[in-house]
């Protein structure tokens, strides 16, 4: 008997941090995050923490948003 597997798209936001590590977040799923040396290790990372993140939440409750673009944004205070 063979699953059928579903398959998801999702935008992953990668920044870097003081030290030089990647850090990579998945906004439609909170609380999936990692971090990496690299981007291609955070990338190879997030794919792992992905499956995790799916595989503990009702995936009915996963809805991934449609990527519209990024924006810098300056911000006097």
């Amino acid at each position: 008997m063979s699953m059928k597997q579903e398959i998801f798209n999702f935008t992953v936001l990668i920044e870097q941090d003081e030290d030089g590590i990647y850090i990579a977040k998945v906004p439609d799923i909170p609380g999936c995050y990692t971090q990496g040396k690299s981007i291609e290790q955070v990338m190879e990372r997030i794919k792992e923490a992905i499956q995790v993140c799916i595989e503990a939440e009702d995936r009915d409750n996963i809805l991934p948003l449609k990527f519209v673009g990024v924006q810098h944004l300056e911000v006097k205070v």
